[in-house]
This record gives structure tokens, sequence and C-alpha cells, in this order.
């Protein structure tokens, strides 16, 4: 039990800071945007580069804060049941919907992406358009990378749902209130 709080503890705080990070990106997208706008329409000046790297900056952003969402349970799902379930029943239901859906899902995504990423490496992939902007295959490794990071965000939280599952439960004998 001790290395499993262990690696939520590890994958929490990672994820925490990969947060911060975002929100930094965010703020940088911001600013991007509101530039590109300015030069845009108030001096007639567009640059493809700023314009790419609005959207550059918009998935790195998804791919690397999906992880963090999931930390803080922030995905969007169909709550209409779920909540009125009890706190042991939502357990399970996390720990094998990540076993069954989200892992395989998150492996199937790396895998299947290894190759386009692969080719762009190869090529030096970079912007088809005049003045954009090159490496577009760091971008494209973002793929894979925000699909590991939220895969172990997953364990971490299937693991949460284990703890709560080992805890004892409330009105059982020896449990926290029956002391």
């Amino acid at each position: 039990m001790r290395l499993l709080k262990g690696y939520i503890r590890f994958i929490d705080a990672m994820n925490e800071g990969i947060g911060l990070f975002v929100a930094w990106l965010t703020t940088l997208l911001v600013l991007n945007v509101f530039y590109d706008t300015l030069m845009r329409y108030a001096f007639k000046k567009g640059h493809i580069a700023l314009q790419e790297l609005e959207w550059h900056i918009f998935s790195v952003i998804f791919l690397i804060g999906a992880a963090y969402t999931l930390k803080h349970d922030g995905h969007v799902r169909v709550d209409i049941i779920y909540t009125k379930l009890s706190d042991r029943t939502k357990a399970w239901i996390d720990l094998i919907g990540t076993f069954a859906f989200l892992v395989p899902f998150c492996l199937i995504v790396m895998y299947s992406t290894m190759g386009f990423i692969e080719n762009s490496w190869a090529v030096r992939e970079m912007s088809p358009d005049p003045g954009g902007l090159p490496a577009r295959y760091i971008l494209k490794s973002m793929i894979p990378l925000g699909f590991f990071l939220l895969m172990l965000q997953g364990i971490a939280e299937a693991f949460k749902c284990v703890v709560r599952l080992k805890a004892p439960q409330e009105g059982r004998e020896g449990g926290p209130h029956n002391g």
C-alpha cells in the first residue's frame, strides 16, 4: 500500500507541475493571439508563424494538460447515475474503467502514432507554408507524451480507488465512526 501511495504522490506532484507550466502556456497563448489579432486588424500585417504558433501552443496545452485535468476530475462525464452511487461503487467503476478503457486507449494512441512521428522526425518536418514554423516533429511528439502522462495519471487515480476500497467503511464495526 505504501508503494501505491508513493506512486500517487509522485504522479500527482508531477502533473501539478505540468499544470502550472500549462497555465503559463495559456498566458503565452492569450498574448500571442492578442498580438497577432492587433497586428492583422489594426496594422494589416499578419505573420504565418504567429498563427501557427497559436495552434502549436494550444495543441501542447491540450495534450499535456489532459493528465492535470484528469487529476482534478475536470473531464466531461455524464453524471446522471454516477452521482447517486456510493463512494465504493464509484471507486469500482473508476478502477475498472481505467484499466478496461483509459489505459488501453492511451496505449493504442501511443502505439499508432509512433510511425507518424518517426516519419516526421526522419524528414525533419516543418511547416509547408512560407514563413511557417520549423520543427513540427517536436509538436507531433507531444501526442504520445500527452497520452503517456494521461495514462500515468489514470493509473494514479485507479490506485486512489484501491486505497479507498481498502479503507474501512463507515458504519462497519471498527470503522472510523464506530470506534
